[in-house]
């Protein structure tokens, strides 16, 4: 569940961005689209609570955010959002195994083989769990970041420019593997992208399931250049 009420964002004083009000129940599936500048990755920043906003209320999954220490704010982050950025950020000196171990570490729990090996195959890249980032294709990188997203089991699930420079075939398999990773957590996902290819597959996906219609926001005309009172 996400519920931003009058949310801005300020950078240093200086420019601000001004978000619309929304409300995404849970398990609802909501993208961001606009171009360069507009804001989605902010958006995005703001809703893993990595900053506070300037003025406004925002809660997601019944957190309120920016009132909580950076401790407790980072625990409640790794319990409760799954982050695929656009730059995957896998260690290219460790296993894929070994990536996905770093989440528990993160919680401070021990790791738990048997979830990394359930992540993975879930998936279908259970057999690359020993090979190192380099030796993983492009797609294969992204599902195994993607595994890594879901491994805590969020509630809502986060991806910055899934199918940035991918060729179609390639864009609407990183769409559905996304929202079927979300669908069967029950997590409420965010896409930010400006590729107008993202909304038609999300809307057939959960037309087939009869689900709730995609919600939209396009965030072109959020930035104010203006300073902050």
């Amino acid at each position: 569940m996400i519920d931003a009420k009058d949310v801005q964002f300020a950078y240093g004083g200086g420019a601000r961005l001004q978000f619309p009000d929304v409300y995404l129940p849970q398990g609802g599936v909501f993208l961001l689209s606009g171009p360069s500048g507009s804001g989605k990755s902010t958006w995005l920043a703001l809703l893993a609570g990595l900053v506070a906003p300037s003025a406004g209320s925002l809660e997601v999954s019944g957190q309120l955010l920016g009132v909580m220490g950076s401790l407790k704010t980072d625990a409640w982050r790794a319990q409760t959002i799954g982050f695929l950025p656009q730059k995957l950020y896998l260690s290219a000196a460790l296993t894929v195994q070994e990536n996905l171990a770093l989440a528990f570490w993160a919680v401070g729990r021990a790791q738990d083989g048997a979830r990394i090996a359930a992540a993975l195959d879930g998936l279908g890249v259970g057999d690359l769990a020993q090979r190192l980032p380099a030796q993983l294709s492009g797609g294969q990188a992204q599902r195994v970041a993607l595994a890594r997203a879901v491994l805590m089991q969020p509630r809502v699930l986060l991806a910055d420019e899934p199918t940035a420079s991918l060729d179609d075939a390639a864009a609407k398999d990183a769409v559905n593997v996304l929202w079927a990773s979300a669908h069967r957590l029950g997590a409420s996902l965010v896409l930010a992208t400006h590729d107008s290819r993202v909304a038609p597959l999300l809307e057939r996906a959960l037309a087939s399931k009869g689900l709730a219609p995609l919600q939209r926001l396009d965030l072109s005309a959020t930035q104010s250049k203006g300073r902050t009172p």
